[in-house]
This record gives structure tokens, C-alpha cells and sequence, in this order.
């Protein structure tokens, strides 16, 4: 099959500048933009089209699992969150405060001001996650052991206040899913985050052809108030880490803070016990840096929200009409197969602009259609993974295109499974280690003496964080990198986003 010339939008390269390649593909594709308002972006509707997918895919796989979803109030009184004091302690310094509730006009004329008698009793914080407001509220719904467990999930905005930001990746308001559970036993809250945690993975790896590693973060890197966070960590192309969802067991702290009791069956008063798992929009920006490469977005097609692209050739009005005729039937034949596709009809764009635009934006397969095509009952296909084409019989083309986009999924999730295993390296000290990280990047497995004091001084010096305890890791004697103490596990070390 022949090599597509190319077609690339003037993108800086990925070699050239990773980060500058980023941001530029966000905005050249559609994306997101920056808005007036500092660290807040814009979701565009081609992003939001991508979203969309992630949520009905995610909410579906939640659901079959007993979950409902709910919505909680945005603000959360600024009491709520000194009733724990570790997640405070975490929160504490991403907080947007709500202090007053009105707007005048200046007496001077100079403009609007703040009111200063419209001051609240009680400030308001704008949610940065939930637990607090939730928590409270589960203490009236939940008595008995009948009312156990309680699986509840909410999609909805959050708000950290972020000094640094990045679209999708970082910014000060972002879209997200939160599940909050609440169970009668210890053992059934440990089985439910780690569930959501395999569910998380599942979606990253069938969905996202994203490979991950699953495992549970050291105490220093677990959520504000949780006694065990499980979670999935990707590898970007240009060798950094990428927290792709966490769960969290949070054993009775949030009952005990808020009072949440139940009658179990043996009549005995019990704190339930709970857990609480998230992902959010930053699975865009994970999508983005693992797939796409320097003409554009490549959109798996699972999540693509179009799959195929039709683009008629034609060089005049008769021409045009005959080919659009031809086209719409081929778009009724491939949505019977349940594929998603669009048919581009606009009049105002040549062809090669479209080709152009849809290598851009990432769609995975498309389908050119002129009158010599109709003629020979041919069409030319083009995949935008490897950027070939092929000419392909019109009888068999809703067959052909079914099996094409299995096999650009496939290909995506080998492609980045290759990467990652060429980006996991062993070190035994902490020169190589160094060493390692520079010239290399990836994972890096190494023993850990378990102390927070250790992994804080390789952190300061190096600026790689420990990433997880691989869920599969294997018991193994050894001597940690940088104290020279006795370990029993490699660890996964690595600079992350």
C-alpha cells in the first residue's frame, strides 16, 4: 500500500518541542482554546464530541455495575471541610472561596463592586471533589444495613485553583465523573475500589488503546483522606507518566466525620465504610499525547466521533449530485454495521483542503468517491493510523471498513504497548537511575526502602515521583536505590504530568 504524501497543518514537530506540539494540536484540531477567564478553557465541539464518547462508554460500565448516577451541590460551607482534617490539608491551598452574594454600582460611578453587606455568614467553597457535601448528605440516607450498599456517581465540574495550566491536562475547572459509595464491611469497600479501578483500566485499554499499569500509590501520593488510593498510569510518547484514574478506599474517616452510622443485622450501631474514584477530562489530553503524531490527532475508534469520513470528487454540478447520490447510499449501508459516519458535502472546500482537515482532527479511516470510482465499483481508503490507502471493491466496503476499524484499534493499543515496553528499565543504583532518566525516560522499576523521607529526597533531586506499587509486582529482595536499605518490591518511578 502505497505512503500518503503529507499533509500536515505546519505543526511544530514532536522532536522539535513535545509541549509546544501539544498545545498547538489542541487548538489546530478543534479542540479546546484558553477563555477570558485565567486557567479555564473552552471545551470546543469537537472536544466535547470526544468527551461525550468517554462518558456514554464510562457511564455504561458504571451502571452495569450498580451504580446510579446524582448531583450535588456546586458550593460546599467552608465548615464541612474542617470536619477532616487531612483531606483539608490537601485541598486547602486549591480553594475558591465564594465570600459574598450581590453586585452594586460604585457611588463614585467608577463601576460594579462587590457589595460589602452582602458579606455570607458562612463562606461557600466551590467543590474542588465532593466528599464533604456528599457525606453529609448520606447521613440521612443511610439507617440500616438495608439501605447498603449505597453506589452513587455524579458527573460534574470541579474547580482547583491552578497557578500553572495546561488545556486538558491542568486547569483551575475541569469536567469529571466521582463515584461515592458507601458499604456495611471493610472487605466489600476494598473489593469496590479496587473494582473501579479495574473498570478504569478496562475503559483506558479497550476504549482508549491506551495501556496501563495498575497499582496503588505510596502514602505521601494518596488522596487527602484515603487510606489506600489504587490507580492506573499511562506512558506518554515523550517518555513521562500520566495518572489516568485513581480509586480511593477511604476506610470509616468520612463516616466518622460526618456521622454516618447504620444498624447492622446483628442490631449492633457500625460507621460504614466508603470509597470514592474519578477520572476526568484529563483523558483527552492522555488520548492526545499517546496516539497522535506530527500531522495530527490519531482518534482510536472506539472513541472517534466519526469513524469514517466520506469525501466526494467532483468537477462540476452534475458530477457532484451523481456522486452525493452514491455516497448517502454508502453511509446508509455503513451505519447499518453501526459505524459512525459523516459524509462531507460542503461545496465552499476543495477535496485536498478536507483530506487535510480530517488528518488534522484524527478520523480513522476515509473514504474518497468520484465518478471514475462509481465506474469501476471501486473506492480509495485511507487509514489515518499508518497513513496508507488502499482501493477497495464498492460491494464489500461496509464489511471492509468494519474489519479496518478493529484493526486500527488493535494496532494503536500494540503500537503504544511496544513503546512502553522498550520504556520500562530496571536500575540497581541510583547513578544508573539518574542516568536512566535522562537519556531514556519511561518507567523505571527500582527498590524503595518504603520510607516517605526517601522518596522525597529522590523526588528533590531528580524530580521523578514514585507512580504506583505495580498490583503485580513480585516479591523480590534487593537493596533501595538511594539509602542502600533492605527492600522486598520494586517500585515505578518516573517524571509525570
Amino acid at each position: 500500500m502505497p505512503i500518503l504524501q503529507a499533509m500536515g497543518k505546519n505543526l511544530t514537530t514532536r522532536t522539535e518541542d513535545y509541549s509546544k506540539w501539544y498545545n498547538e494540536l489542541v487548538v489546530k484540531a478543534d479542540l479546546a482554546e484558553n477563555s477570558g477567564v485565567r486557567g479555564c478553557m473552552v471545551i470546543k465541539p469537537y472536544g466535547y464530541a470526544i468527551w461525550e464518547k468517554m462518558q456514554a462508554e464510562l457511564d455504561r460500565m458504571f451502571k452495569e455495575t450498580g451504580h446510579q448516577n446524582a448531583y450535588f451541590p456546586l458550593f460546599i460551607p467552608k465548615s464541612y471541610f474542617s470536619k477532616e482534617a487531612s483531606h483539608v490539608d490537601g485541598f486547602a491551598k486549591e480553594c475558591a472561596v465564594v465570600t459574598h452574594y450581590r453586585l452594586k454600582n460604585a457611588e463614585d460611578g467608577s463601576g460594579i463592586i462587590v457589595d460589602p453587606d452582602a458579606k455570607l455568614e458562612e463562606e461557600l467553597i466551590v467543590r474542588p471533589t465532593s466528599e464533604t457535601i456528599i457525606w453529609d448528605t448520606y447521613r440521612k440516607w443511610i439507617q440500616s444495613y438495608r439501605d447498603l450498599p449505597l453506589l452513587i456517581n455524579q458527573w460534574a465540574n470541579v474547580v482547583r485553583w491552578e497557578m500553572r495550566t495546561r488545556l486538558f491536562l491542568r486547569t483551575s475547572e475541569f469536567l469529571w465523573q466521582e463515584g461515592h459509595t458507601a458499604h456495611a464491611t471493610k472487605q466489600e469497600a476494598l473489593e469496590e475500589a479496587e473494582q473501579m479501578m479495574n473498570i478504569y483500566a478496562d475503559f483506558a485499554e479497550n476504549f482508549m488503546a491506551i495501556p496501563v499499569i495498575k497499582g496503588t500509590k505510596t502514602e505521601s501520593e494518596r488522596f487527602a483522606g484515603a487510606l489506600e488510593t489504587y490507580c492506573i498510569e499511562a506512558l506518554m510518547q515523550d517518555g513521562k507518566a500520566l495518572q489516568a484514574g485513581t480509586s480511593h478506599f477511604l476506610g470509616q474517616n468520612f463516616a466518622k466525620a460526618f456521622d454516618v452510622k447504620f444498624t447492622a443485622q446483628d442490631g449492633k450501631l457500625d460507621y460504614v465504610w466508603a470509597t470514592s474514584w474519578g477520572v476526568s477530562t484529563r483523558l483527552i489530553g492522555a488520548l492526545i499525547m499517546t496516539h497522535s503524531d506530527d500531522k495530527g490527532l490519531v482518534i482510536p475508534p472506539n472513541l472517534a466521533p466519526d469513524q469514517v469520513v466520506i469525501i466526494p470528487i467532483y468537477r462540476d454540478v452534475e458530477q457532484y449530485n451523481a456522486v452525493c447520490d452514491e455516497a448517502e447510499i454508502i453511509v446508509k449501508e455503513l451505519r447499518t454495521k453501526g459505524i459512525r459516519v459523516k459524509l462531507d458535502k460542503r461545496d465552499t472546500q476543495k477535496p485536498g483542503w478536507k483530506f487535510n482537515e480530517y488528518e488534522l482532527k484524527g478520523v480513522p479511516v476515509r473514504i474518497a468517491i468520484g465518478p471514475k470510482d462509481i465506474e469501476s465499483k471501486t473506492l480509495e481508503v485511507a487509514r489515518r493510523d499508518m497513513l496508507t490507502k488502499e482501493i477497495i471493491s464498492r460491494d464489500t466496503i461496509a464489511e471492509k471498513v468494519e474489519l479496518l476499524l478493529a484493526e486500527i484499534q488493535k494496532n494503536l493499543y500494540q503500537k503504544a504497548l511496544n513503546y512502553r515496553k522498550t520504556h520500562i528499565t530496571d536500575v540497581n543504583t541510583f547513578e544508573e537511575f539518574k542516568e536512566i532518566l535522562e537519556s531514556k525516560g519511561g518507567f523505571i522499576r527500582a527498590h524503595w526502602d518504603g520510607t516517605t523521607e526517601t522518596e522525597e529526597q529522590i523526588k528533590n533531586l531528580t524530580k521523578a515521583t514514585i507512580r504506583c506499587i505495580p498490583m503485580d509486582g513480585k516479591q523480590e529482595s534487593g537493596i533501595c536505590i538511594f539509602s542502600g536499605k533492605p527492600s522486598n518490591k520494586r517500585v515505578l518511578f518516573a517524571k509525570a504530568y
